[in-house]
């Protein structure tokens, strides 16, 4: 059974909360992954509930001089499947890189002092993933603009993409291959929580989704994918 996914729609204006992380637990995962250094970070921040419409109006008027500092992937806030959360995820070329960007960003007095100073007294949780594609994943982009993104968690077996690499990729593409819906992104942790997959799809609308997963789920490629 597939776990509940997270209904997440994006923001006009992308934006992103980037804090000096003092001594994050972080743990090791094994496994193929791809050769370069490129990973993504996966932010989640709990917001305050009646904080919410606040930090959202603060994020897209600020978003600027984040993003002035490195590559935003996107970032959405949860209608489905979770409440008052928000997720971002950030592009890195490698560790370095993202040293200089965090220490770029402490630096920041405009980002510091309009945005972070304001935000963290609306957020309750901040949690952050280290993640790489799956090696058969690239990057993807929604066909037009609007749509909604689902957000899909996977907690796997230890051992990385190459004890359950094949089986997932099948029951991917028999998704992808009924046409309803788009991959976005595969994500599979590395540092955080551990043998986790991220799978980032993109849908018309809920309905759209809803009526093409009910009727995925009555394909042959589908079911047989579901049973390797």
């Amino acid at each position: 059974m597939l776990p509940p996914p997270l209904l997440r729609r994006p923001l006009a204006a992308a934006a992103r909360l980037a804090l000096p992380l003092a001594g994050p637990q972080a743990c090791l995962a094994t496994g193929p992954r791809q050769n370069n250094g490129v990973f993504y970070e996966i932010r989640t921040y709990d917001i305050k509930p009646a904080k919410m419409k606040e930090f959202m109006e603060m994020v897209n008027k600020y978003l600027h001089f984040r993003t002035a500092h490195s590559e935003l992937v996107g970032f959405w806030y949860s209608e489905l499947g979770a409440m008052n959360k928000v997720l971002h995820i950030w592009k890195y070329d490698n560790f370095s890189h993202r040293t200089t960007v965090r220490h770029a960003l402490a630096n920041d007095k405009d980002w510091q002092g309009k945005f972070i100073s304001a935000a963290l007294p609306l957020m309750e949780k901040q949690q952050n993933e280290v993640a790489y594609l799956v090696p058969w994943c690239q990057l993807g982009k929604p066909p037009k603009e609007g749509g909604v993104y689902e957000w899909v968690t996977f907690q796997m077996k230890p051992g990385g993409p190459a004890l359950w690499g094949e089986a997932f990729r099948a029951a991917i593409n028999a998704h992808i291959n009924t046409g309803y819906t788009t991959l976005i992104g595969a994500f599979h942790t590395e540092y955080g929580l551990l043998n986790r997959v991220h799978v980032l799809w993109w849908n018309e609308s809920p309905d759209h989704r809803a009526a093409g997963r009910h009727s995925a789920h009555e394909d042959a490629r589908v079911v047989a994918a579901g049973k390797t």
